[in-house]
């Protein structure tokens, strides 16, 4: 079952049409996200998120589109979906209604909601091989726009199918400066001693909630020093350790870059205290 608007259909149920804006243009927003037993993880930080890129495209936020309202919606599909006692991904995507060309007929929106089960109710931190590249082929802009979780993600993709046809697990972008600043599917950080590093919005690196907490995190440890700072390409073999991070993953190492092979201890450690905050969102 899938939530169109509020209802539940199935999962065979055609509801988008050849119009839709988000097919045609990629005028799209999307939030994934855990669920576990009823509670989904960094809610407030996601419906924040999405209300705020909501505002930066211009979509009419609904009167209705209240931290819980959404919230029992997302819940209503888990339920229609039986899935209530299993942990679950969720997507929640938002696309603008109607017609038109590049300029929208409206700038009402739809929302479609899917869930899926996963494994493990909490972060797990994979230490098998992960070996990255930098993918140089088209750049990420350094601007608003990037920061944003759009469903225009053409690098992404062409990124993914390079990293597919030479056998890397995923693979670092660059923006037109030349920086790294994130994972095809993630946010980048580097460790170099006690020093956790990650690149600043204004690089061009998605808004990440994950991103969020781990600076959190790390800002907080007394023995971690934690720099929002643009990354060049050489730093990455001076680093003890890389990893990527997302709301499903959590944490992801990288295992190798080049000829560089990278420790984990700090990933361990963090993975932890991601779960720990995870935890308490069950209970506030």
């Amino acid at each position: 079952m899938f939530n169109y608007n509020g209802k539940l259909f199935s999962d065979d149920t055609h509801v988008l049409s050849h119009t839709n804006r988000g097919l045609k243009y990629g005028d799209a927003l999307f939030e994934t996200l855990r669920c576990v037993h009823g509670t989904l993880f960094f809610w407030e930080e996601h419906y924040f998120r999405l209300m705020a890129s909501m505002r930066i495209l211009r979509m009419e936020i609904p009167m209705e589109f209240t931290l819980e309202f959404l919230e029992k919606e997302i819940q209503k599909t888990i339920e229609g979906n039986q899935q209530q006692n299993a942990p679950v991904r969720v997507r929640l995507t938002i696309f603008r209604k109607g017609e038109g060309l590049y300029g929208p007929e409206t700038n009402n929106i739809s929302y479609l909601i899917e869930t899926k089960t996963m494994d493990s109710p909490f972060y797990l931190l994979n230490e098998g091989d992960y070996e990255v590249e930098i993918f140089k082929d088209y750049y990420v802009n350094k601007d608003m726009l990037s920061n944003l979780k759009t469903t225009n993600k053409l690098l992404h993709v062409v990124a993914s199918v390079y990293a597919k046809e030479n056998g890397y697990a995923n693979c670092l972008l660059v923006n037109t400066d030349k920086q790294v600043v994130e994972g095809i599917n993630g946010n980048l950080f580097l460790v170099q001693g006690n020093v956790v590093k990650t690149p600043p919005l204004a690089d061009g690196c998605l808004d990440g909630i994950i991103r969020k907490k781990i600076i959190e995190i790390a800002s907080a440890a007394e023995d971690l020093e934690l720099l929002e700072e643009s990354i060049s390409p050489f730093e990455l073999q001076k680093s003890d350790e890389m990893f990527l991070t997302n709301s499903i993953v959590g944490i992801q190492p990288i295992s190798k870059y080049r000829k560089k092979q990278f420790g984990n201890t700090v990933s361990k450690s963090l993975v932890g205290k991601l779960n720990a905050r995870a935890r308490m969102s069950q209970t506030n």
